[in-house]
């Protein structure tokens, strides 16, 4: 069998035959652990530095693993790009290992976003694996970009086309284990935040709190894992949103900063993705706030019947830029008035019955 012709895990060669010798002594871990700091109270946990939510709370730990879950088009990739844009404006490098599209459509996003064009190509290193870590010194590539960029943070884009590649099955919690090992464990171990993009089952009622696949997707992580679920679908020219929820946060640094979801689940944050069009695209990703089960943003509602009245039919755009309050909550209220059928659906969106404080018609 051929370098690079695994059929199973076990046919991997064994982890000390990557990398050179200083490679291989950072990995030995069977030696006994210097505690001073702890027993001293010298010691800080760690904290989520990486991205940032628009309130500036940090989404990843560096040099933990973390998994990003969603349906298809759930906003998964996009809540990653939005991080690693935060990331390039502040000065840091990010690397994208993508198992699933192409660098068009990866960098056409990160330009829609409003990345610096000069970022993206002096920080941003795009990968897009052919072929397993283990053939033709693809790890000593990767280790070479590591090495040079000190990414903040590398992401997995398609953690199933990834095993996949590496003739290891999503559903064995074994293989889910070689693989983490093979691959975001030894990125993290070099420093970086690593953050796994998959998928959940489309079962809402079956999904749990982990990916689609074995337990030890979510066992394995000493990071965060976050569960998003779209609530409104992202289109080109429209405004969608995902709920970003945790489902597990080991160091406990995130949890404090949300509130309670449903299930086990914390509520930590809306995604809200505002497409202009194809090449401008505003995404924020806003804190969670803790209102009462019937809370209507009634005087936002109000300002925005108030626009339209004198200004007739407006975009989305327009309508915000009239109104007075925050982007998302304006958004929110113009949401509820569609729902409640005072505005149309389609743009230019037009006011279609009468509203006053409360919602009651005349």
């Amino acid at each position: 069998m051929g370098k690079g012709e695994y059929a199973r895990a076990d046919d991997l060669p064994p982890m000390d035959d990557y990398g050179a010798e200083a490679d291989r002594s950072a990995r030995r871990s069977w030696q006994r652990v210097d505690l001073t700091d702890v027993l001293s109270g010298r010691y800080t946990p760690p904290a989520p530095t990486v991205g940032a939510r628009s309130d500036g709370v940090g989404l990843f730990y560096p040099g933990r693993l973390h998994t990003i879950a969603s349906e298809s088009e759930g906003g998964k990739t996009w809540l990653a790009l939005y991080a690693a844009r935060c990331e390039l404006d502040a000065g840091n490098a990010v690397a994208y290992l993508d198992f699933e599209d192409d660098e068009g459509g990866i960098v056409g996003r990160l330009l829609a976003l409003g990345a610096d064009r000069e970022n993206i190509r002096d920080r941003f290193a795009y990968v897009k694996p052919e072929e397993s870590i283990a053939a033709l010194g693809n790890r000593e590539d990767l280790a070479a970009i590591l090495d040079q960029l000190h990414p903040a943070v590398v992401f997995l884009d398609g953690v199933t086309e990834a095993m996949a590649m590496h003739n290891l099955e999503m559903k064995d919690n074994t293989d889910i284990a070689v693989f983490g090992a093979l691959l975001p464990r030894w990125i993290a171990n070099r420093g970086p935040a690593t953050v796994a993009l998959d998928h959940v089952v489309k079962d809402r009622e079956n999904r749990g709190r982990y990916a689609i696949g074995g337990v030890h997707k979510l066992n394995g992580l000493n990071g965060a894992a976050y569960v998003l679920e779209n609530r409104t679908p992202f289109t080109i020219g429209g405004t969608g949103r995902s709920t970003v929820y945790i489902s597990k946060d080991r160091p406990g640094q995130l949890r404090r900063h949300a509130l309670p979801g449903r299930e086990k689940l914390s509520w930590f944050g809306d995604l809200v993705i505002n497409s202009h069009n194809e090449a401008f695209v505003e995404v924020d990703l806003t804190p969670p706030v803790d209102k009462p089960d019937n809370f209507r943003p009634t005087v936002l509602m109000a300002r925005i019947v108030a626009v339209l009245t004198e200004h007739g039919a407006l975009s989305q755009r327009r309508i915000i830029a009239g109104t007075k309050g925050n982007n998302g909550s304006i958004r929110d209220a113009l949401d509820l008035l569609i729902f409640d059928g005072y505005i149309s659906e389609k743009t230019p969106h037009e006011l279609l019955k009468p509203y006053l404080d409360g919602g009651e018609t005349s």
